[in-house]
């Protein structure tokens, strides 16, 4: 299993959504996940300024061509969410280093 930290900063505009803000976060995360994304479970947590997600991948095998490394797949996962969610985009800032939107498809998930 790999083990990705990642974070989505908030807009400095937007205050905290409050208790249920780290629950919606992943909510949203999940029901963007493809099953080549190999993703098992998120974790998050909530600072002042930014929710922090720990996104656990199962391993893939190295040997396959198609395979992205655990950072790739966490990008793109954070892109492909914060793209599809008009929550994720009116709060947060989009993805530090995520793939550019012309890259990340929503019909035919890459990652």
């Amino acid at each position: 299993m790999d083990c990705v930290y990642t974070s989505l900063r908030r807009r400095p505009e937007v205050p905290p959504a409050g208790v249920g803000e780290v629950a919606e976060v992943v909510g949203i995360l999940w029901a963007h996940t493809a099953p080549k994304d190999g993703l098992e479970h998120i974790a998050g947590s909530l600072d002042s300024d930014r929710v922090d997600l720990l996104f656990y991948f199962l391993s893939a095998d190295p040997a396959s061509p198609a395979v992205h490394s655990p950072l790739h797949r966490a990008a793109t996962l954070l892109a492909r969410g914060h793209q599809a969610s008009a929550t994720l985009k009116r709060r947060y800032l989009p993805p530090a280093g995520a793939p550019s939107p012309q890259a990340v498809d929503l019909r035919h998930p890459k990652a």
